[in-house]
């Protein structure tokens, strides 16, 4: 699928999930189905080598540059398992213990993590979660990062209601006062055990969701960084080092991948990031309608979308950009909350 038809796929679902409107298919209903059946065959044979077992990551990183009477910035996580970072074993491995790390080193101060994602859940869980990052007695978060979107594809949630429930989630945390980065639906696709045609298929649907995703984020006032095939090469190049026990989950590389991608766009939403006057062209960065930003962005992983312009006459501009990727070694052991 060109950029154009999946940037017209991508508006027409984010126009369904703004208007109400009924499911946009992805890909026919049987093709689905057979997509799904191949999915649940591959996750009975590669089994379960984490057992389900999610480390517990809670806690503040990076207490080393406290000062008396500055409060730690605030991270929450959201979203599936991906977000909680099941398939490894230390809690330093997760994506949420990675970023909150890294964002430490940067904005040198300490970081309070929080993370409230749920293994196996579906977009329309999400507004359980948000419940809980904005319930007192919490502190309300400085900035929450989403990994969503796989489930939903699975389980064949219509993708206008998985918008729906992404776009709402987006404004809550964005009307509470929260920087939001949505890491979108990942690709399908790189399971090792799903075979053509359905590899095909998996991606096809993977990389229209987070179109669609990306649109209906940027709209409320977040941002993204588009996983797609973030690892698709990695995980096709070296299988047995980005994926975990269970073939499913990423590894810790894997982990510390998608941190590195995510990390950029999460520091220049708090103001922390180098800002570049200008896109550099040279890395093929502009400023383009947020239908088309998005498709290219489901194109080419780590890329970053975000709003730049009001409505034109083709609609809401975005600048994307593919910022430079930073190392994150695994975290260090987090100090409890206080």
């Amino acid at each position: 699928m060109t950029s154009m038809s999946r940037a017209r796929v991508a508006r027409r679902i984010a126009a369904g999930a703004a208007y109400g409107g009924g499911g946009v298919g992805l890909v026919g209903a049987a093709a689905v189905g057979l997509l799904l059946a191949e999915v649940r065959l591959a996750r009975r044979h590669v089994g379960n080598g984490s057992g389900g077992r999610v480390p517990v990551a809670e806690g503040v990183y990076g207490t080393s540059y406290g000062l008396p009477g500055e409060p730690p910035l605030r991270l929450s996580m959201l979203g599936d398992s991906t977000a909680a970072g099941q398939g490894v074993h230390r809690a330093g491995q997760t994506p949420g213990a990675l970023l909150a790390s890294g964002l430490s080193a940067v904005a040198e101060r300490p970081v309070e993590l929080r993370n409230v994602a749920l293994p196996g859940a579906q977009s329309d869980d999400l507004d359980r979660q948000v419940a809980l990052v904005l319930s007192s007695p919490y502190p309300l978060p400085d900035i929450c990062v989403i990994m969503i979107g796989a489930n939903d594809v699975t389980h064949r949630m219509p993708p206008t209601r998985s918008v729906r429930h992404l776009s709402a989630t987006v404004r809550r945390l964005r009307t509470a006062g929260a920087e939001v980065v949505v890491g979108t639906c990942p690709d399908l696709g790189t399971i090792e055990p799903v075979q053509q045609p359905l590899r095909w298929l998996a991606r096809r649907a993977s990389r229209q969701l987070a179109a669609a995703q990306t649109i209906g984020v940027v709209e409320q006032g977040g941002r993204t960084v588009s996983l797609g095939d973030l690892l698709g090469p990695e995980f096709e190049a070296n299988p047995r080092e980005l994926f975990g026990p269970d073939n499913y989950h990423p590894s810790a590389e894997g982990y510390a991948t998608a941190a590195m991608a995510i990390l950029p766009t999460v520091c220049a939403a708090l103001g922390l990031w180098p800002e570049e006057e200008r896109p550099d062209v040279s890395r093929r960065e502009g400023f383009l309608p947020v239908a088309r930003a998005a498709a290219e962005a489901a194109s080419e992983a780590g890329t970053e979308v975000t709003a730049a312009m009001p409505t034109g006459p083709r609609g809401p501009w975005a600048l994307l950009k593919r910022r430079r990727r930073r190392r994150v070694p695994e975290a260090e052991p987090a100090a409890p909350s206080p």
